[in-house]
């Protein structure tokens, strides 16, 4: 019966069937039956060139041969499960390279887990635990990931089903198109806040990502990471990166927070640094990362066929100087989406650093009022009907994210350039219905 229905019924409406409250935060119709390089292939056959790198996680696109072959040993000579109850030689391995290529002092540690969402929520445990301090501080529009620790520290939109954790500080992040709050007035509100209702020595740790992703690819002003978080560490403040989307080679440096001259206490990665894999880690001083031997345990985080990928992962980016490529190439795709805003009206900034690229979609240049979503929607939703997949991000719903597979080709860049102009235009004479869209509002 199941094989009938398979049959008769698209694999999009056989997953809404049956996988849990996911269906609804999808971006468009796209089903999958495989993928290779940076092409998905979708039912029926269809290549789909993917510009998101499934939310940047496919570093190095679909069915890599580094990242086969190193997860076909590892899972053909199974080193345990677990890196809980004993280690396991891939895991010491990535652990190793990570201290080795990660810039910082002392004696380090590093935490595996699954993803961005669970090394987020080990920062802020072992930060509380090891500090003796209870309150944190991060920027409204920051995304940390969906388990309670890390949701306790994030302040997007669309997290607000859940309510911070309390104590939370939570600051705007100056935006540089938007600029109703300056770098400078951010850190005045910080020290008035030191000065009256946040005590700093009541404060374990302040969460940053060195490029605000979900937030809407925002950049920061130059030294204004820098600045805070000399303010931060002099009150004995830890110093967190959140590089899980944006680190890895895609900034156009191995690490996004190298951009900024920040030196962090810990650093937070996952998503592409598996290539596709669930895969994260946390790395800090030792005197922070073994307090206590529990602060969270996983059963299977740092196995080793995960952390085999991860290992083939970075060497590949390392070795193939790819973080050079997304440099490069990520300049050019820029370049591109400016130019397209010559025509468009509707494309009022495009920002980012290396093949990490927003471009932001207003209704009027002089106002710069955002679209409404469902422009952002419909314009998504004809690119795949063309054959390119991407996503959007931003509090108002309103800003193309392109963070695609390390490994893109310039020819790809630019066919992708090419679906981005036609869908731009095509919904501006209004060639996609609201009824289209309506499963693909997402957030």
């Amino acid at each position: 019966m199941q094989h009938d229905q398979s049959q008769t019924t698209s694999l999009f409406e056989r997953d809404a069937r049956v996988i849990a409250n996911i269906a609804r935060l999808r971006f468009n119709p796209l089903s999958l039956t495989g993928g290779r390089g940076c092409t998905l292939i979708e039912e029926g056959g269809r290549e789909i060139l993917d510009l998101s790198g499934s939310a940047g996680s496919a570093s190095l696109g679909y069915s890599h041969p580094a990242v086969v072959e190193a997860a076909g040993r590892a899972l053909g000579d199974m080193a345990g499960a677990s890196l809980l109850l004993y280690p396991n030689a891939p895991a010491v391995a990535l652990a190793e390279r990570l201290l080795e290529v990660t810039p910082g002092d002392g004696e380090r540690r590093v935490w595996f887990g699954h993803s961005g969402s669970d090394a987020n929520d080990c920062a802020v445990r072992v930060a509380r635990a090891a500090t003796g301090r209870q309150r944190f501080i991060s920027f409204i529009g920051s995304y940390h990931g969906n388990v309670s620790g890390s949701m306790a520290v994030s302040g997007h939109t669309a997290m607000t089903h859940t309510l911070p954790q309390a104590g939370l500080v939570l600051l705007p992040y100056p935006d540089p198109y938007r600029p109703r709050f300056s770098a400078e007035a951010v850190l005045d509100l910080l020290d008035y806040q030191f000065a009256t209702t946040c005590p700093p020595e009541q404060v374990a740790a302040v969460f940053i990502e060195p490029l605000m992703s979900d937030g809407g690819l925002i950049v920061p002003p130059p030294g204004f990471l820098a600045a805070l978080a000399d303010r931060c560490q002099r009150h004995g403040i830890l110093v967190v990166v959140d590089e899980v989307k944006v680190g890895v080679g895609r900034s156009g440096l191995l690490h996004c927070f190298q951009h900024e001259g920040l030196a962090p206490d810990m650093v937070v990665l996952g998503k592409g640094l598996g290539g596709g894999l669930p895969l994260s880690a946390v790395i800090g001083p030792a005197r922070l990362m073994d307090h206590a031997g529990a602060f969270a345990l996983q059963t299977t985080a740092g196995n080793p066929v995960c952390t085999a990928a991860g290992l083939a992962v970075l060497d590949t980016i390392v070795t193939d100087k790819l973080d050079a490529h997304a440099a490069r190439l990520g300049a050019a795709f820029a370049e591109g989406l400016r130019g397209l805003a010559e025509r468009h009206a509707v494309i009022g900034d495009v920002r980012g650093r290396g093949l990490a690229i927003g471009v932001e979609l207003i209704s009027d240049r002089e106002s710069r009022a955002p679209v409404d979503p469902s422009f952002t929607a419909k314009v998504i939703y004809r690119a795949w009907e063309l054959g390119v997949s991407f996503s959007y991000v931003g509090l108002s719903a309103n800003v193309l994210e392109f963070t695609p597979p390390l490994i893109l080709s310039e020819a790809e860049m630019r066919a992708g350039l090419s679906v981005i102009d036609q869908a731009l235009g095509e919904v501006v004479e209004g060639k996609v219905s609201d009824e289209a869209v309506a499963p693909f509002m997402m957030w």
